[in-house]
């Protein structure tokens, strides 16, 4: 087990040790403290976009289902013929930056996630650690009415109109510490800064949304298998709260599955998917896009995989929000 695994079960479990991380955290916070005034007082510049910017984020490490609501954001407002691009800091990816996102783009060069938003909508969109020189090369090729930064909550160097933070209820806040002591990015303060979008088949308010599991497929359909979800599964994931998949699983009647979990945005090798017999692979999307080149490089590979597709569904509060804020803007929904 690594280190960043290891802390991640630690954070899962609230593990009391964690109070001899204190030191480190009231350093984090210090250092973010320092550094967002530097932002606010002129210090450092600031970039302001010639055209609106909605950053979708949250405040914890690891998974909250931001990317299903990304997606499920795209494609609401090109029904409605918002010309949307997306940027990202492309998180897993080499590079070089920015780097245009098309569906030919590989994870190991972009990311997983920016090839997983790509594929599933086909918008717009640029990567790389500076924000700025990715929206500038977004506008040198469309003409955009809005930008949505996939994360970037917390980069301090990029104006932002609106801001939606994903609050996941079924994984919380934890001991509501911050990095390294919990795994808050930030104060839960931050929510009242901004439109919380809760995470929960639970919710407590009218902005909320949940995940829907459509039809598992197979990455590689060497024959015409059906999805049995009494079979002998190998979980593969490699996300940042996996708890989240296993969950998932068990609601579409899998119950007997082993768990291999890997650091969020691995690289997969061949070799992680060898396993003592021939019982089926079930993964998430978003290790599937990793996993396809693999299976391309080595064609003889014959294991079923299975992919699980989720899709983030919004109660109706959402988009009425969504569409108040965006005239506000100037942007007409149709």
């Amino acid at each position: 087990m690594s280190v960043a695994q290891f802390i991640q079960d630690a954070w899962n479990k609230q593990a009391k040790w964690l109070i001899v991380l204190r030191p480190l955290s009231l350093l984090y916070k210090s250092a973010s403290v320092l550094n967002k005034k530097l932002y606010v007082t002129g210090m450092k510049p600031v970039y302001t976009a010639p055209v609106p910017v909605m950053v979708i984020g949250n405040i914890t490490v690891g998974g909250s289902g931001k990317t299903p609501l990304l997606i499920q954001l795209v494609g609401y407002l090109q029904k409605r013929n918002i010309r949307v691009g997306v940027i990202s800091r492309g998180y897993g990816g080499r590079g070089p930056f920015p780097a245009y996102v098309d569906f030919d783009s590989l994870p190991e060069t972009v990311g997983d996630e920016p090839c997983l938003i790509v594929q599933s909508t086909g918008v717009p969109m640029v990567v790389g650690a500076n924000r700025q020189k990715n929206i500038e090369l977004l506008l040198s090729k469309h003409e955009l009415d809005l930008i949505i930064s996939d994360d970037g909550l917390q980069h301090h160097a990029l104006n932002r109109q609106l801001e939606w933070i994903v609050l996941d209820q079924n994984r919380g806040l934890g001991n509501q510490k911050l990095l390294p002591e919990g795994y808050l990015r930030e104060s839960v303060d931050r929510l009242n800064t901004a439109t919380v979008i809760e995470h929960t088949s639970s919710p407590q308010s009218e902005l909320h949304m949940h995940l829907e599991v459509t039809q598992p497929y197979l990455l590689n359909p060497i024959q015409a298998f059906e999805f049995n979800p009494k079979q002998n599964f190998y979980a593969l994931v490699g996300i940042g709260f996996p708890q989240r998949f296993y969950k998932t699983l068990e609601s579409m009647g899998v119950m007997q599955f082993q768990c291999h979990e890997f650091p969020d945005h691995h690289d997969y090798e061949i070799e992680d998917l060898d396993f003592d017999d021939a019982g089926p692979i079930i993964t998430t999307e978003k290790d599937a896009v990793k996993l396809l080149p693999l299976l391309k490089e080595n064609p003889d590979y014959r294991r079923e995989i299975w992919v699980v597709p989720v899709e983030a569904i919004l109660s109706p509060a959402c988009y009425s929000l969504l569409d108040e804020q965006l005239e506000q803007l100037g942007i007409q929904v149709n």
